[in-house]
């Protein structure tokens, strides 16, 4: 990994920042956390307008529709938008960092050349069917059935914690289409359009007050073969490539919000006098020397998964443990420096700290995580 900016990225930084500066006075003010339709419409105006400047899919491969740039050009693009308080992916999370970069990798030519373009411009939101109700994140636990009829599937059963299910168009779900296969086998990815007949969708309201989750049941919904990527029965291989994309590549933008956010809590310590105390600023010297550490393992990670052809290696597992970790600290620590007068839902600071307490669980727990870094990074043998 190469840490020294060539000149064609310092020029690519300066260009990015040039446009930052003109295009973000332009933009309409934020809606509400709770306008979902408002917020759907908010992150496809900003991903459209990425489009058409040339930055969206920025690190995705050409043929895939992006632009091919180099890791470094992936994390100059992060620092600078983050810095420049660009908006974030939102309701497009799931299209642009999971299924978008699973299709990309795993799909045929035909699902590409469908899929694809709609994330890049803007135009269809993707939603995430993994966890299940009696299985939370499980996957190998899943019980949605699939059953094949003709050329398409029958799928029932129920999905929970599916993000931005009450304003997608597509979910990447993940069913159990042989019942009688091991438990990590037998489950296939599909595609399925959210308004296909049999999709019904409940809002979830999570302790921050917001609702981007939602359960949603699947009663006999017919899904066309040709929207399975990859083979049947060959899903886990698949959803590990989507995994390694959602804990290797997908948070590289919060670390640099955290980071910032770092910054913040340092200017309000001195500013209301808590700095003069000596744990607290030796705590916040301890989290910038953390999420320092992260940074460099993300450019280390984004270097590899550039190296093994776009695919983040199982690294991404010991990036995820230690930044939710990392991250539920930095809001424990904003709650020292900022006190009482900070806790109420309508601060930012508190909804972030709530949020925060989820990360230990999405995208495979604490406990997943440290098995697969045991096992598969160490060569422990598997616990009994």
């Amino acid at each position: 990994m190469d840490l020294a900016y060539s000149q064609e990225e310092r020029e690519f930084r300066a260009g990015l920042r040039e446009w930052l500066g003109k295009v973000l006075p332009e933009l309409p003010p934020r809606p509400s956390p709770d306008d979902w339709p408002g917020r759907r419409a908010y992150d496809l105006g900003w991903q459209r307008r990425l489009y058409d400047a040339g930055y969206a899919g920025l690190h995705w491969p050409v043929d895939a529709g992006g632009r091919g740039a180099t890791p470094t050009q992936h994390l100059i693009f992060l620092e600078e938008t983050e810095r420049a308080g660009a908006p974030y992916v939102g309701a497009n999370f799931v299209g642009l960092l999971h299924a978008g970069p699973t299709i990309a990798a795993e799909g045929t030519a035909e699902q590409r050349a469908r899929w694809l373009p709609p994330v890049l411009r803007g135009e269809e939101v993707w939603c995430q069917g993994f966890s299940e109700p009696g299985a939370g994140s499980d996957l190998a636990a899943l019980r949605t059935r699939a059953v094949r009829d003709g050329d398409a599937y029958v799928i029932t059963g129920s999905k929970i914690w599916t993000s931005h299910a009450e304003v997608a168009d597509w979910c990447e779900l993940l069913v159990r289409t042989d019942p009688a296969a091991p438990r990590h086998r037998g489950i296939s990815w599909l595609a399925m359009p959210m308004d296909a007949p049999g999709v019904t969708v409940r809002p979830l309201r999570t302790l921050a007050g917001t609702a981007e989750f939602a359960e949603v049941f699947l009663d006999e919904v017919r899904v066309p073969v040709t929207h399975r990527v990859g083979a049947e029965n060959d899903g886990w291989r698949v959803t590990m490539v989507t995994l390694s994309f959602e804990r290797g590549t997908a948070f590289v933008g919060e670390v640099v919000a955290c980071r910032r956010t770092l910054g913040e809590l340092a200017r309000a310590a001195r500013a209301n006098g808590r700095w003069d105390d000596p744990v607290l600023r030796r705590r916040l010297g301890r989290l910038y020397g953390e999420f320092g550490a992260l940074w460099r393992l993300t450019q280390w990670n984004v270097s590899e998964a550039q190296g093994s052809g776009g695919v983040p290696g199982i690294g991404g597992s010991v990036f995820k443990l230690a930044y939710s970790h990392a991250r539920q600290e930095l809001y424990e620590a904003a709650a020292e420096v900022l006190g009482a007068g900070a806790l109420s839902l309508e601060e930012e600071w508190t909804r972030e700290r709530l949020s925060s307490l989820s990360y230990t669980i999405a995208a495979g727990t604490s406990q997943i995580q440290r098995n697969i870094v045991a096992e598969r990074i160490l060569g422990l043998p598997k616990g009994r």
